[in-house]
């Protein structure tokens, strides 16, 4: 029965996209339509109400692929026709909300809301647009859909707010062909504009001396937008420490230590209409560990720290491909992200159902699953877990306290003892009997047993300088296609 709905989401979606292809003109301008909404529920509930329309500059996506063929995100908009009923544009994605109802307030029935957007071209007459959520079976059903007409009275028009200034990085070509990045400052002040481009520059050099990326980079525009922020830095709640900043990037997202996430959604979208944008980046001005990503929203990294090359490409793997963390030792909020049982709909993970048919194309002759030194890898990781949960918590507690000094000590503690670990783990995984080859390896997507991530290690995986998986860089190429052909 999967197999039958899969082939049929496929045929569907080929058809649909034939019927369309080079007939943007017909259906649409160039130009760009925000629609906002607030997106209210806990883990059993979902509630959309409309908020506001906004026509904002050109349409930075392609004029050809308007239909989403990537079958990824736990959401998808739809538009159709309304004269025609036909479906002429659709974009999957996840959100905040999406994250929030599998955390544990959320499965306690605790609703909160969210502010939301979907970009699309504008179009020319009135059409129908729709909101589905998968459910835990990863089919799709309708939660919402009202008829959009763009000549509306009611259709906001009053242009750019607010005054951001556009950088631009990398401009090669036509935004209509070209994968289009915006990088936000946040927690940056105005005397600290030229370090936000030094700081944005020195992570574009890292992400372009990664494949797929390093082959590619003219098939990508870079720009960044900088709207200047009253202090430097963001909220760290846990610390007790709050800023005021452009976007409110805060640490301790959903409970989680690590976790920098931006609720201000309305805000950041004000901002980032000042530039053509596929994808957004959120570069926060901080020297923590942090970051986070979720698909087709934004990415967010910290600038100043050890490990910001990696999160900056970690987060953006999360934001552009819809890659899933293979990692399974971390503490998360999630409860069930992954239900029991079923095949996950990410790229680079797989519940190996059936393990004759792997997702993925794997090195031949490779026995699946795939065994490696997985024991020893959980005990030595289990270890530093939990030694640097410690160390968190103690950091927390002493800054909290006004104990500055002592909170910096611990500071340079912990980032010496992540360095070790990373190292160490390196050297482990390096060593492993199947480095280099695609199988299934257990332990991915926050669980130990019965996910699987298809190298020994990835980008994905753990922390450091490494390159994508096989699998990774191919999902990776995908969406880059899905832009700029």
């Amino acid at each position: 029965m999967r197999k039958l709905l899969i082939a049929a989401f496929i045929l569907s979606t080929l058809m649909a996209t034939h019927a369309i292809a080079g007939d943007f003109e017909t259906y649409f301008k160039d130009q760009t339509l925000r629609v906002d909404y607030m997106h209210t529920g806990d883990a059993a509930s979902d509630l959309i109400t409309l908020d506001q329309l906004y026509v904002q500059g050109a349409w930075a996506g392609s004029t050809t692929n308007l239909i989403d063929m990537l079958n990824q995100g736990r959401y998808m908009a739809k538009v159709f026709d309304l004269a025609t009923n036909r479906l002429i544009f659709s974009k999957g994605f996840d959100s905040y909300f999406g994250e929030y109802r599998t955390s544990t307030p959320a499965l306690e029935g605790q609703k909160r809301a969210y502010h939301e957007s979907v970009l699309m071209p504008m179009p020319k007459g009135k059409v129908q647009f729709t909101l589905e959520s998968r459910d835990k079976n990863y089919i799709f059903h309708r939660i919402y859909d009202t008829v959009i007409d763009p000549t509306a009275t009611g259709v906001n028009r009053e242009g750019l707010r607010g005054d951001t200034e556009v950088i631009p990085f990398i401009q090669s070509g036509d935004p209509h062909q070209k994968v289009d990045l915006l990088i936000l400052a946040e927690g940056y002040t105005s005397a600290e504009r030229p370090k936000f481009v030094s700081d944005a520059q020195r992570l574009l050099d890292a992400m372009f001396k990664h494949e797929p990326y390093t082959t590619r980079r003219n098939l990508f525009n870079v720009s960044g937008a900088f709207k200047a922020s009253a202090e430097s830095g963001c909220d760290e709640p846990s610390h007790g420490s709050y800023k005021r900043t452009t976007l409110g990037a805060s640490f301790d997202s959903l409970g989680t230590y690590r976790y920098l996430l931006v609720e201000d959604n309305r805000t950041m979208r004000d901002v980032a209409a000042h530039a053509p944008y596929d994808a957004l980046i959120i570069l926060v001005n901080t020297k923590r560990y942090g970051g986070g990503g979720i698909y087709n929203l934004y990415s967010t990294s910290t600038a100043d720290n050890q490990y910001s090359n990696y999160t900056f490409l970690h987060e953006f793997g999360h934001c552009f491909a819809g890659l899933a963390d293979e990692y399974y030792t971390s503490t998360t909020s999630y409860n069930d992200f992954y239900p029991k049982g079923i095949e996950p709909i990410d790229p680079n993970v797989t519940a190996l159902l059936d393990p004759s048919h792997v997702k993925w194309a794997t090195t031949p002759g490779i026995e699946i699953p795939t065994p490696w030194e997985k024991a020893d890898f959980d005990k030595m990781d289990a270890d530093y877990q939990k030694i640097r949960g410690e160390l968190y918590e103690k950091i927390s507690k002493l800054k909290r306290e006004g104990k500055s000094a002592e909170a910096v000590d611990l500071e340079a503690q912990s980032e010496k003892l992540a360095a070790e670990q990373s190292k160490k783990v390196d050297d482990y995984l390096t060593a492993s009997k199947y480095a280099g080859t695609v199988g299934a390896f257990e332990g991915a997507g926050y669980s130990a047993n019965g996910l699987y991530r298809p190298m020994v290690d990835c980008i994905m995986f753990t922390k450091g300088v490494k390159p994508f998986c096989k699998v990774c860089e191919a999902a990776i190429i995908r969406v880059i296609e899905s832009y700029t052909k």
